[in-house]
């Protein structure tokens, strides 16, 4: 199995700006309720084209991040072919190794798998996030004082391993799964977002 793709990252958590997972100190309430979701602008999979397509994973993370242990409901975009569904989960469930794989072993239990109208935007640096009826996310990035997107980098935890993120806020974030035992509607919290290139 091997895989290349590039894309988009757009992330949000319940935890304060800025999330302290990424630095690996325990989330700001003990727990972290999140959302990730990476959109393909090109890729491929063993031969299968996933270019135009996203994936995403709601999760609660029960503690420190870097312990793993992390309940998930995985979402593919309803627009993917049962193959391209099929490609994507390899990578995202650590079948496919490479850098995703270091990320799936975090994942304890997967409570569903489901397929769902996944809206992804990024304008300007603004960012809008959309699965389903019960996820929805607004991000915008932190400016620096040329204007340039806030960006941390070498992390200890990544969602996207190798790239570098872009610091921002939800000013809107909702999400709700009850067998994940999340149900939030927060404002200003903490929102990520990347360019990254997988490779494996």
């Amino acid at each position: 199995m091997a895989y290349n793709l590039t894309g988009r990252l757009l992330e949000v958590c319940n935890c304060r700006v800025l999330c302290p997972c990424w630095i690996g100190e325990d989330p700001d309430f003990g727990t972290c309720d999140t959302i990730v979701a990476w959109h393909f602008d090109k890729g491929t999979v063993n031969g299968v084209d996933v270019s135009g397509h996203t994936i995403a994973l709601v999760a609660h993370v029960p503690g420190n991040i870097l312990q793993g242990n992390w309940t998930a409901a995985i979402y593919v975009d309803d627009k993917a072919s049962k193959a391209q569904e099929e490609a994507l989960l390899k990578v995202y469930t650590g079948q496919a190794g490479g850098p995703v794989a270091d990320l799936a072993k975090l994942i304890g239990k997967v409570v569903s798998v489901e397929r769902a109208p996944i809206k992804f935007t990024v304008m300007d640096g603004k960012g809008v996030l959309e699965i389903g009826k019960n996820y929805y996310a607004e991000l915008e990035p932190y400016r620096g004082a040329t204007g340039g997107q806030t960006t941390l980098s070498d992390t200890v935890f990544s969602t996207v391993p190798g790239a570098p993120v872009f610091v921002g806020k939800a000013p809107t974030y909702r999400s709700k799964n009850p067998a994940l035992g999340i149900d939030l509607d927060i404002k200003n919290h903490n929102a990520l977002q990347s360019i990254f290139v997988f490779d494996a």
